[in-house]
């Protein structure tokens, strides 16, 4: 393991009950540098808080994936925002680091509710431990998913929900998205691409290696249209680096893939409906789409915004941009964070 800066505090110290009532901050303008295990939903799950001042507002960021982990990355993502927000990330149950200490037990599956259950327990013990009264939740992909979820199963703990590349429909989002590449394949003649998509059909599948074929041809598509992430983005950070810190994250994405997909089209994917959940949110509600997204498509984030009644929504549209993260995405947030949400979590 890389040596630590100094100055960064291990949560490990701080992860069993009778200690989640001491608060980190101890001045407004103390910053915060922590990393380590907290005791979640029974198991030891991976936390990380970091920002220049406690008295700024707190951002729970809920990776993608699932089995995504944004924690490796999140210092060249996300450093700047440091200086005007406490960014905390976390290693969901099945992913990273929380993977690495608490591998699931064989066949044991994983469930939204589950999921989300634990992200509010998280989000309880962020508060308690900062001091903190609420937090700005934010979600991308599959994290918008669990953010959804986790709004609707405890309100009174987010100022506002930023959700980007948001998911509405885990079958309707698969069925869009083939259909717009089916698209694009015939009419570049792409006959790589078209004979592949022809081969697996229209979603619903059965075939957990369908999604991912599509997810390529995505990906192929997205990279002619928009803006690329630098590649320096997606340099984990030392200790994330290490053959065993990179197996383990493997390990995890391969688990939490096929709770997602399922080994016949029946996992975790297969039961999003986001619509039944209810459409009415308490608080601001605010979603972030890239206007050349070719997996969650703006036609269906669009449709699912509109039916949402809160105190206040916001709908934008980021051109040069797909379904993962580029500069003109981050730009974008952190505007709308700056703008927007920022006075909503004071």
């Amino acid at each position: 393991m890389p040596t630590m800066p100094a100055g960064r505090i291990l949560l490990s110290a701080l992860v069993f009950l009778p200690l989640l009532a001491r608060a980190a901050c101890t001045s407004p303008t103390q910053p915060l540098n922590e990393e380590g295990y907290v005791k979640i939903g029974g198991i030891e799950q991976w936390v990380t808080i970091k920002g220049s001042s406690c008295a700024n507002p707190v951002v729970l960021i809920v990776h993608g994936g699932p089995g995504n982990p944004m924690s490796p990355y999140a210092a060249k993502l996300y450093g700047p925002w440091e200086k005007d927000y406490t960014l905390v990330q976390w290693d969901q149950r099945g992913a990273g680091r929380t993977y690495a200490k608490s591998p699931p037990a064989e066949g044991e599956t994983l469930t939204l509710e589950r999921l989300a259950s634990d992200g509010n327990e998280v989000a309880s013990y962020v508060s308690r431990h900062l001091g903190k009264q609420k937090l700005i939740l934010m979600g991308s992909s599959w994290g918008s998913i669990l953010g959804v979820h986790m709004l609707k199963g405890s309100r009174s703990q987010y100022a506002a929900y930023v959700g980007t590349a948001q998911v509405v429909n885990g079958t309707g989002t698969q069925i869009s998205s083939y259909a717009a590449v089916m698209a694009i394949a015939r009419a570049t003649q792409d006959q790589d691409v078209t004979a592949k998509l022809d081969a697996l059909g229209a979603p619903p599948w059965t075939n957990p290696r369908n999604f991912g074929v599509l997810r390529r041809a995505v990906r192929k598509y997205e990279g002619q249209r928009t803006e690329p992430a630098p590649k320096e983005w997606w340099q984990p950070e030392a200790q994330y680096a290490t053959p065993q810190a990179q197996a383990d994250y493997e390990a995890g994405e391969d688990y939490s893939f096929v709770q997602f997909v399922g080994m016949k089209g029946d996992g975790m994917a297969s039961k999003v409906n986001l619509p039944a959940l209810g459409t009415s949110f308490p608080m601001p509600v605010f979603m972030v789409q890239g206007a050349d997204d070719l997996l969650t498509l703006p036609h269906d984030t669009r449709r699912y915004f509109d039916s949402i009644n809160a105190p206040q929504k916001e709908y934008i549209t980021v051109p040069r941009t797909g379904h993962d993260p580029n500069q003109p995405m981050l730009d974008a947030q952190f505007k709308l964070l700056q703008e927007r949400v920022r006075k909503l979590a004071l």
